[in-house]
């Protein structure tokens, strides 16, 4: 039985091995080891991320995987100077970004309204951007999620040139970046220290 057949109270509760896995005990990783992320295995990651939330389902959030030698070089010269090393190290790199046009897929992910906000959004360049932007970050908490899901660490990283990368990668497309991840099995002292949360009741209200 699928998960769309059961009535709502019927959902399952991820287990205490999967909250552990994807939550609790799940790292930025800063350290990889040179295994091999596959072609199979980046895709089995973006088959879900993609099931993120997004507004009018507009999914704007774009990804470039990164494998090669070459690809990394060309990455790694609009990095910062402390994200250079860990990226040449990490058999994977995610580019992710927002499509700034992300509504002319409007009429593919929303059929019923598709056509009247492509329409709408056409002329309004500075509210997709915002509009992208936003929902992409939203889309790229279940990106990192994902690739934990896949049995891989994950390491973003903000540090980095969005327009050189845009230039570099993105000339001539809609696509913008905004995070550069690396992707693999830990390596050698992968983790730093584990810091501290904000507390409960600093950080949760009731009303």
């Amino acid at each position: 039985m699928s998960i769309t057949d059961r009535a709502p109270q019927a959902l399952d509760l991820l287990d205490d091995a999967g909250r552990k896995l994807l939550f609790t005990e799940a790292r930025t990783a800063n350290a990889f080891t040179a295994t091999a992320v596959t072609d199979d295995e980046l895709a089995s990651i973006w088959k879900l991320a993609r099931w993120s939330p997004s507004a009018a389902n507009g999914q704007p959030l774009r990804a470039l995987f990164v494998r090669t030698n070459e690809g990394k070089e060309r990455l790694v010269r609009h990095l910062d100077e402390g994200n250079k090393a860990k990226t040449l190290q990490a058999p994977a790199v995610a580019v992710l970004a927002y499509d700034v046009d992300f509504h002319e897929q409007m009429p593919t992910v929303f059929p019923a309204r598709g056509e009247m906000l492509r329409t709408a959004f056409a002329d309004q360049k500075e509210k997709r951007e915002t509009i992208a932007s936003y929902n992409s970050a939203l889309q790229t908490g279940v990106f990192l999620l994902a690739v934990r899901a896949a049995g891989l660490a994950a390491g973003p990283m903000a540090g980095f040139d969005r327009a050189g990368v845009d230039e570099e990668f993105f000339a001539g497309t809609s696509w913008r970046s905004h995070l550069v991840v690396n992707i693999g099995h830990p390596g050698a002292d992968p983790w730093f220290p584990r810091l501290p949360r904000v507390p409960v009741e600093d950080a949760v209200a009731w009303a």
